[in-house]
C-alpha cells in the first residue's frame, strides 16, 4: 500500500487548487481532520483565493496557475476543485510533480482524457483519486453490504429520485455552460448519484432509455432515465435539478426484502414491516478517505478507474435525449 513520504508524525502539505464554492467544504474537512496543513491557494481569481486565505488558511501562498504554485511551493497532496475541463491538465501537472490528488468529478471532460488518466495511474504512487462523495456516506456503505452480501436474495430493481435547488444557482456561473459543465445537472450532482448506483449494486448498465429538459437553461436540467442493468434488473431514475428543496431517494428491490435509503436514513422492508438498520458502516468522507489513502491505511475508495462507467452511463443518457431512442451500452463498459 503506498505511503507518502512526509515524515514521522509531520503534517502532509496539501495545495487547494480552485477557491469557489465546494473549496470551503474540501477546506472545512481538510482543518477539521488535522493530518495536512493548506500551504497553497490557487485561482485564477485571487479574491476567491484571498477569501478563503482570510477565513481558514492565513499562513497559505496564493498562486494563480498550478505552474506557479508547482514552481513556488512544495505541496505532498492537492485538492482539484476547478471546473471539469481544467481537471485533465491539472491532474497531469500534479502528479507529474509527484504529488497526490483528490480530483473533483467529472475526472475530466472527455472519454479520452479519462481513459489516459485511468492508463497513467496504474502506479499508485502518487496517488488519484475521484471525489465521489457518497462512497464515504455511512448509509450508501450499509447498502452496498448489505445488497452485495447476497442474504437479502438478488437485486431485482433499483429505483433513484434527486431533486434540488440547482438551476436557480449556477445563472452566469461555468455550471450553466456546455462546454465547462457538459451534462448540466446530470453530468456535475447527478454524476454522484449514477456512481452510487454501479457502487451498491456492484452491476452493469446494459441499456438506456431518457428524456431531458433544459428548462430554459443552457444545460440539462430535468432529466428522467429508464434503463436495464445487468441481470436483466431495471432502474429507474429521476433528476429533477430545479425543485424546491433537496430531497434524495435510493432503493434497491432484492427478492428477499427491499433495501431503503430514505431522509438521511437506511431501513430493511419484509412483508410490508420497514425497519431502520442499526449496525451502520462508518462515516466518512472524500477528504479523510483520501488522506487515510496517502497515509497507507486503505485502498483507494473511488479510483480513476470508476469515473469511465459514469461518463459512460451519462453520455448514453445524453445521447437518449437527443435521439429519443434506446441506447445500448456494451458489455464491459463499466
Amino acid at each position: 500500500m503506498l505511503q507518502v513520504q512526509a515524515g514521522s508524525g509531520k503534517e502532509l502539505r496539501l495545495a487547494l487548487v480552485g477557491c469557489g464554492q465546494i473549496a470551503r467544504l474540501h477546506a472545512d474537512r481538510i482543518v477539521a481532520d488535522g493530518r495536512a496543513t493548506i500551504v497553497a491557494l490557487c485561482d485564477p481569481l485571487r479574491a476567491n483565493a484571498a477569501r478563503l486565505q482570510a477565513e481558514i488558511a492565513r499562513d497559505a501562498m496564493i498562486f494563480t496557475t498550478v505552474d506557479e504554485l508547482l514552481d513556488g511551493c512544495h505541496a505532498d497532496v492537492a485538492v482539484i476543485c476547478t471546473p471539469t475541463n481544467q481537471h485533465f491538465q491539472q491532474v497531469e501537472l500534479l502528479r507529474g510533480r509527484g504529488v497526490h490528488v483528490l480530483c473533483e468529478k467529472p475526472l475530466a471532460e472527455t472519454r479520452d482524457r479519462i481513459v489516459r488518466l485511468i492508463e497513467g495511474s496504474h502506479s499508485s504512487n502518487p496517488a488519484l483519486a475521484v471525489a465521489y462523495q457518497r462512497r464515504c456516506w455511512s448509509v450508501y456503505r450499509t447498502l452496498r453490504r448489505e445488497v452485495q452480501s447476497g442474504r437479502h436474495g438478488p437485486v431485482r430493481s433499483v429505483t433513484t429520485q434527486v431533486a434540488e435547488r440547482w438551476q436557480q444557482t449556477i445563472a452566469g456561473t461555468w455550471r450553466d455552460d456546455p462546454s465547462f459543465n457538459p451534462g448540466g445537472f446530470i453530468g456535475d450532482a447527478g454524476s454522484h448519484k449514477i456512481d452510487i448506483v454501479f457502487f451498491v449494486t456492484g452491476l452493469a448498465p446494459r441499456e438506456v432509455f431518457a428524456h431531458s429538459d433544459r428548462r430554459g437553461s443552457r444545460v440539462e436540467i430535468a432529466t428522467t432515465v429508464s434503463a436495464r442493468l445487468e441481470n436483466d434488473v431495471s432502474l429507474a431514475m429521476s433528476f429533477i435539478g430545479d425543485s424546491q428543496h433537496f430531497r434524495e431517494d435510493f432503493h434497491v428491490h432484492c427478492a428477499e426484502a427491499d433495501l431503503l435509503y430514505r431522509d438521511g436514513r437506511v431501513f430493511v422492508a419484509r412483508r410490508n414491516q420497514i425497519e431502520p438498520i442499526a449496525d451502520l458502516e462508518p462515516e466518512s468522507n472524500p477528504n479523510t478517505a483520501f488522506l487515510d489513502l496517502v497515509s497507507g491505511k486503505v485502498p483507494n475508495f473511488a479510483s480513476p478507474a470508476v469515473a469511465l462507467p459514469v461518463w459512460d452511463f451519462t453520455q448514453a443518457i445524453l445521447e437518449s435525449a437527443r435521439t429519443g431512442k434506446l441506447v445500448n451500452l456494451p458489455v464491459g463498459s463499466v
